[in-house]
């Protein structure tokens, strides 16, 4: 009974013991369970967190190579190559480690694979050399640490196509201007009787048609339909470019 005048305590104080007892159970295996569940995410997260070294242990040494390289992961490289990697191990496209790091512009991996003897002339499925990829991306450094290793630049891939016809077409004048350096014909013609400077008019890439012009391009030679670098330039509407071609041609007439 309540004395008078004596506020009743809480409807928890009122419980029966044993409910009370039974209640503090149930928030003591709640807490547990917030527990362990807190633990194996932690768990879960570190084990998804180790190093690729260690998921990449149970791989044959070739692949913990091109694992390596497609990560960029030098450390990893270096490791797989200590521990026997063939330096020019090829993945399911061809591709060499130093293709993989040539495409993404990582020069000082590249220099890596190079002193380690790796083959600068090795193509992918593709025919696509490293000196290829490096003038296609425009990765000027690559390109010269290629060819200072004995790069072909007269190579050609599946679609014809070789170093300086992609570096001109890309519109990359740098590596268009290394590559003439290392001996390459400015009037070279390649498949479809294309130029490197039929390639660079067709993408409107004026400073590399300059470039191509100042180096003895001559840009009345014609393609396999009779077109010159002009008319190509002309028909895709590169006005500026059509313009410098037409203006050479002239002056050398």
């Amino acid at each position: 009974m309540v004395a008078p005048g004596v506020a009743p305590r809480s409807g928890r104080a009122s419980l029966p013991r044993i409910l009370r007892r039974s209640i503090r159970a149930r928030f003591s295996l709640v807490r547990c369970a917030v527990r362990c569940l807190a633990l194996a995410a932690v768990l879960t997260s570190a084990a998804f967190a180790l190093p690729a070294r260690a998921a990449d242990e149970d791989l044959p040494v070739n692949a913990r190579l091109l694992v390596a390289a497609r990560a960029l992961d030098g450390p990893g490289i270096a490791r797989a190559l200590q521990q026997g990697a063939a330096i020019d191990s090829r993945n399911r496209l061809g591709e060499s480690a130093l293709i993989i790091v040539v495409k993404n512009h990582r020069v000082d991996l590249a220099r890596v694979l190079l002193e380690a003897g790796a083959n600068v002339n090795q193509p992918a499925i593709n025919g696509v050399t490293p000196l290829m990829a490096a003038a296609h991306g425009g990765h000027l450094d690559i390109a010269r640490a290629l060819l200072a290793k004995g790069a072909d630049v007269n190579a050609l891939d599946r679609l014809k196509k070789n170093a300086i016809t992609y570096a001109a077409g890309e519109g990359h004048t740098a590596v268009v201007a290394v590559l003439l350096e290392n001996g390459v014909d400015p009037n070279a013609v390649y498949n479809n009787d294309l130029t490197a400077l039929m390639w660079a008019a067709g993408y409107g890439r004026t400073e590399t048609v300059k470039a191509l012009l100042n180096a003895g391009a001559r840009a009345e030679l014609k393609d396999n339909r009779g077109k010159t670098a002009y008319d190509i330039a002309n028909e895709a509407q590169f006005t500026e470019t059509a313009r410098v071609l037409a203006a050479v041609t002239a002056a050398r007439q």
